[in-house]
């Protein structure tokens, strides 16, 4: 999992950052308009929930990008769907029958779908919550040891995963910086035949995004 110490240091960022442009009086109230938006950064990614051969997972880094769209329900509420290109995946050492060493990684590439409930307590700070679909677009595994290097794909991972997703928005007038956490719901294991340990996926974002 990731370091909680990690998580921290993200929370007391988002604070100060939070109470800087609160002291702002230029900022624009944009939380009755209906703003489109682009975004991109990156996926911080782990896995829990595993079960499979031991091996202990490491946290790895993937791109983030894709578009938003704001719709007020009123000043403090509202709606956020989103469609994001989204990289996760993680690191791993292990012993294959306790004699060859191997390091893994595993790199799996989503389109996903949050429908977030936006809530606007003010102009600059905004709280969202909600499912998220993500599909499996492609997926790339690295295994090697001393000796051998191997990339390959496995068809029988599951496409269609549902998620949950929460996290916050600071809005400088049309700049928004986003920070999400979200975990899957579902695991990995599609139809049952894949090799791959069973798995579900957890990550942060980090996106920089520009609101029309």
């Amino acid at each position: 999992m990731i370091p909680m110490k990690r998580v921290m240091i993200m929370i007391l960022a988002v604070i100060s950052l939070v109470n800087l442009v609160s002291a702002q009086d230029s900022t624009t109230d944009l939380r009755n308009n209906i703003m489109f938006g682009l975004k991109a950064g990156a996926n911080f990614s782990n896995v829990y929930d595993i079960k499979g051969e031991g091996f202990v997972a490491d946290p790895k880094f993937g791109f983030a990008g894709g578009a938003f769209l704001s719709i007020p329900i009123g000043k403090y509420i509202g709606l956020q769907p989103e469609i994001l290109f989204s990289q996760k995946g993680f690191k791993a050492k292990g012993e294959i029958l306790g004699i060859i060493s191997y390091e893994y990684t595993h790199t799996t590439s989503y389109i996903d779908v949050p429908l977030l409930l936006a809530f606007k307590p003010s102009e600059v700070f905004t709280l969202l919550i909600g499912p998220q679909f993500s599909y499996l677009v492609k997926q790339r595994d690295v295994l090697a040891n001393t000796s051998l290097t191997q990339e390959f794909n496995n068809d029988n991972l599951r496409k269609n995963t549902f998620c949950f997703l929460g996290g916050a928005d600071i809005n400088l007038s049309k700049l928004v910086l986003s920070l999400r956490g979200g975990w899957d719901i579902q695991d990995n294991k599609g139809d049952g035949t894949s090799s791959n340990p069973r798995y579900k996926n957890v990550w942060y974002q980090a996106t920089l995004g520009f609101r029309f």
